[in-house]
């Protein structure tokens, strides 16, 4: 918010007339204030020769007085601690100066090294293990795993290739000591945001800031509208107007069998930098690209990511998996899909595209971010497979008119890995 600047000038008396022969100041004949003078034989009494300048003079300091007496009384009621003196007015001044501290945009935060056409770029990639993420031989302790590796781009003949920095036994773990009902850690996505390091915990609500090998606890969302007593189950991030959009599965919550109990998966959130949460109804939303998909209730449509477009001024979706018929708890393993959604701003337009063949109905995208510098044309992906209890992960890129450019390449035979962003 920019302030503006207030200019006044300043006037000499001086200036304003020269005295006369008879000694008299023309500044004084202007202005015309109270003088003495001798009226019926008596002197020294004041006589107001324009009573309207002393009219406005007079309401001028009512004014004054008052508003200083309302803003002691606001102050007061406002901030006792600070008139009470056990808190510096300094610290004030710092949490105004604090919201007025301008959006980080540096992105990625590791600067890419380029050789001929070929760009290297940091990236990372976060695990949601399930159960699987309690500490084994820890109390109240759970943990995630993040990988990192190279990718390297050449923007002519477009060809992608990725060097890991070992395997998952060389990943950085990360422990967290928060749960709800004994599950913890799930994170399912990651997002540089302000230039720092943000994921989400599916289990808890838990916004993660992650600081190279630890995380600290950023915001927590409850579910649905924010009234709710249970966390919100995050599944994406994205970044659109210098706050972090957080969205669930954007599809009805379910039973195993189909039957509809609510809607708070169809809810988004957004933070601001300074962790402010606002709840939005996204259900219009989900349910126009169920529209487009032939999706519409009984089928749904299963989302765990999305990412915004300055370039396009479009949202895209890559759905994990979709259906034209009733939600199935075993069947939906196996519902798969290449879909690729391209949104206005509003949902009001929508264009559908494929990714290469569907060639595997178990593996399904959980995270994508545009590669750099492609002018948001190039698409890295990961896909996640579960299957009766065992899970998988694949890297994949394509352009977003959906050629495929490097086919599913195995990231682990053991984990989900839930997240991909450049660091």
């Amino acid at each position: 918010m920019e302030k503006r600047d207030e200019m006044y000038k300043s006037v000499s008396f001086s200036s304003l007339g020269v005295h006369d022969s008879s000694g008299t100041s023309d500044w004084r004949k202007n202005i015309d204030v109270p003088v003495l003078s001798q009226v019926g034989g008596r002197k020294g009494v004041i006589t107001l020769k324009k009573k309207p300048i002393i009219a406005a003079l007079f309401t001028i300091v009512c004014l004054v007085l008052f508003y200083n007496l309302v803003s002691d009384t606001k102050e007061e009621v406002q901030s006792p601690f600070l008139r009470s003196g056990l808190v510096n007015n300094k610290v004030h001044q710092f949490a105004q100066n604090r919201k007025l501290m301008s959006y980080n945009r540096t992105y990625p935060l590791t600067k890419p090294v380029r050789t001929g056409a070929d760009s290297h770029y940091r990236i990372g990639l976060i695990t949601d293990m399930d159960t699987e993420s309690k500490a084994s031989g820890k109390s109240n302790s759970w943990h995630s795993l993040l990988k990192y590796a190279t990718l390297s781009f050449n923007n002519k003949t477009l060809s992608i290739s990725i060097k890991w920095n070992g395997g998952d036994q060389d990943a950085t773990q990360l422990v967290s000591g928060y749960a709800n009902g004994g599950r913890g850690m799930e994170l399912s996505e990651l997002a540089v945001f302000n230039a720092k390091v943000y994921s989400v915990d599916d289990r808890t609500g838990i916004i993660y800031q992650i600081l190279t090998n630890k995380v600290a606890p950023w915001v927590i969302l409850s579910d649905g509208d924010g009234k709710q007593t249970k966390g919100f189950k995050g599944e994406w991030m994205a970044i659109k107007d210098e706050k972090l959009f957080v969205g669930g599965l954007g599809k009805e919550w379910t039973t195993a069998t189909g039957e509809v109990l609510h809607n708070n998966p169809q809810w988004i959130k957004t933070v601001d930098k300074d962790g402010s949460v606002s709840h939005f109804n996204w259900v219009p939303n989900y349910k126009a690209m169920q529209k487009v998909a032939g999706c519409e209730s009984p089928g749904y449509i299963i989302h765990e990511s999305a990412v915004w477009s300055d370039v396009h001024k479009s949202w895209f979706f890559l759905p994990r998996r979709a259906s034209h018929e009733k939600y199935d708890e075993d069947l939906d393993e196996y519902r798969a899909t290449n879909l690729l959604f391209k949104c206005s701003e509003d949902f009001s337009d929508i264009k559908l595209i494929r990714v290469g063949k569907l060639e595997s109905l178990t593996r399904g995208f959980s995270s994508f971010k545009f590669i750099p510098g492609t002018q948001d044309r190039i698409i890295l992906a990961l896909k996640t497979e579960e299957v009766k209890g065992k899970t998988k992960s694949f890297i994949t890129a394509f352009t977003v008119d959906g050629e495929v450019l490097l086919p599913d390449q195995v990231v682990s035979n053991n984990y989900k890995y839930e997240g991909v962003e450049f660091l």
